[in-house]
Formats: structure tokens, sequence, C-alpha cells
């Protein structure tokens, strides 16, 4: 089934982590966004993540950028080195210059560097695949998870940013024929100029006990692994969770649940109480929106570690992303 493996699978196969490092100070893990890897003398602690992408077949090259330094900015780092391994369907030199040119720009735009990578042609895949690895340093690593109880959470910018940009290109004609106007359509698709939380995790990180950015499974997704990475049960009511208008038009005429999609762009924080209002200004003043959405709570014996309350209703597992039945349908 295509998606993410379910927790239990994902855990095992993170268990085998080759050899013991005492350098790593965050390795792989349920819930984790990115590795840590302390680099005392030289600069702080280097953080990597990497991830691959394939489903946004129109802006693959741009997501795959965010989606990484995403990842590293969630880590309290600032991104500012890639690796960049490309996977083609064929030797089309228009399909390799459009993802390249896509890759090059977005890193500019980020101020990282491409340090390396591979690409070649793989004629099993029906479109690009390309996998980026992203890396930068930080004085202060934040993981997903420093969550404490009392906690507050906060979301910037939206649910669903990526999932609605996705939408307005990659399934423009299912919108269209759904009723969604066109220029609704060609606003949400400018929704790629904001998937990255670079920005955000910069102006919140120094008051966060955790960060996590959502990205498959969304907001929902996101919520589930932060809070079991934290050990803690999350409180969130679903109409405190900024949703644009652009995205639940998008969503409400192809059945996806905003919470429950492609998130990236969103940027998920844990905050004391103290530093609530001193955490939004600075998110003001950088010109993101930004609000509170729960609460984080002890875990006890009504409620295990990893649990989150939507409206009061428990959800334990990580739901599988809804624009994956959209593209299902479609290759059937």
């Amino acid at each position: 089934m295509t998606g993410k493996l379910g927790p239990e699978a994902l855990a095992a196969a993170l268990a085998a982590t080759g050899a013991a490092d005492s350098a790593v100070r965050q390795g792989p893990a349920y819930g984790e966004d990115a590795a840590a890897i302390d680099l005392t003398g030289a600069g702080g602690t280097l953080v990597v993540a990497a991830d691959p992408l394939s489903l946004a077949a129109e802006s693959v090259g741009t997501l795959a950028v965010h989606v990484a330094c995403n990842d590293v900015a969630a880590s309290g780092a600032d991104p500012r080195w890639l690796t960049h391994t490309l996977f083609l369907p064929d030797d089309d030199p228009d399909r390799l210059r459009t993802v390249v040119d896509q890759v090059d720009a977005t890193a500019r735009d980020l101020g990282c560097a491409v340090v390396g990578g591979h690409t070649e042609v793989l004629p099993a895949l029906d479109r690009p695949l390309c996998s980026m690895t992203a890396m930068g340093t930080t004085d202060r690593f934040v993981s997903s998870g420093g969550a404490e109880p009392g906690d507050r959470l906060l979301l910037t910018k939206g649910a669903a940013i990526e999932a609605t940009a996705i939408l307005a290109t990659d399934f423009r004609t299912e919108c269209l024929d759904a009723g969604v106007p066109a220029a609704t359509l060609d606003a949400a698709a400018g929704f790629l100029d904001d998937v990255s939380v670079v920005p955000d995790a910069a102006a919140v990180r120094d008051a966060a006990t955790a960060l996590h950015d959502p990205t498959e499974g969304g907001v929902a997704t996101a919520l589930v692994e932060m809070s079991a990475a934290s050990g803690a049960v999350f409180a969130v009511e679903r109409d405190a969770v900024p949703v644009r208008s652009e995205t639940r038009a998008c969503c409400d005429a192809l059945g996806v649940d905003p919470l429950r999609t492609f998130g990236s762009g969103a940027l998920l924080a844990a905050v004391p109480p103290s530093r609530v209002d001193g955490a939004l200004g600075a998110l003001d003043a950088a010109g993101i929106e930004a609000g509170a959405i729960g609460t984080v709570e002890s875990a006890d014996g009504d409620a295990a570690p990893g649990t989150v309350r939507i409206d009061g209703e428990p959800l334990a597992e990580p739901p599988r992303d809804e624009l994956y039945p959209l593209w299902e349908a479609r290759d059937a």
C-alpha cells in the first residue's frame, strides 16, 4: 500500500542504526524529523534530514528542497547544505532541466548550497523521484520530543498548505469539475511559495520546547508523532486550527480533510505558557500568521503517550494521507 509505514513497522526499521557513536545526540526514532550530531569545536550541532518526493509531479524539485530543509529548520537549525539524488523515468532533457532548475532556484532562495548528489534513469518509474538530504548547524537542537505538560501548541500559517497547492495543480481539472472557481485555484497554486517553514522556525525556536513540521498525513499525523515522541497527550480544538479559504474550497470539493493531508508550510510548536505571547509576537513581526490550537497534557491511565484528542475524540494512530486515494483512483 502506498504511503508511510505503520508506527510499529517504522519503529522496527529505525531500530537498525548501525554502529554506536557518542556524537549522535538524536538518532532515528519514530516521530523525530532529523538526526543531530555533536560537532564540538566545529560550530555546534550538525542537523541532518533526508526525504524523497515523487507524487507532486509538477513541482517535485521545489517541494523536495523545502521538505528536507523544513525538517532541519524544525530542529532549530539553519539549513545550509543539500545533497540531491534524482531518479528519472526517461532521459528527456526537458524533464531533467525542469527538476534541476526547480532545485537550484529553491535552494538559492533559502541560501542553501547543493553540495552533491546523484542522477540516473530508472525506467520502472512513471514520474521523477527526487531524494534530498539537508544539513545545517545550530547551538540549540530542538527535538520533536521535548513538549512538556502545560505547554501550548501553536501552528503557523494553516493546515494543508502543501496539499492545497497539489490539488490546485495536479488535480486542477477535478477541482474545476467539482465547482471550484478558476481564480481560487490560481491563488491556491501559489501556496507553493508558502511551503517553507525556515522563517517560521527561526522566529519561534528560541521559545519552543519542541518543533515538528506536518508533512504526509498532515496536522493530525504530526500531532500523533510529536505527542508520541514527547511521551505526552495533546488536546486540540479543530476550530482553532487555521484553514485558509482556498484550502477549504479545494479540500471540500474533493472530499479531503485538511487536517489529514500533506501539511508542509505549517510548523507545529510546543511553547511554555509564559512564552506564548512572545512567540506569537515574533511570528507576527516576521509576517507569519499563527494560532494556539491546543495544550500538552500528561499521559495517564485513560490515555497513553501519543494520544491526540481532537475535540475530545481520541486519535492514537496516524491517519493515512487523504490525497493517496485520489492518486490511486487516477492510476487505476
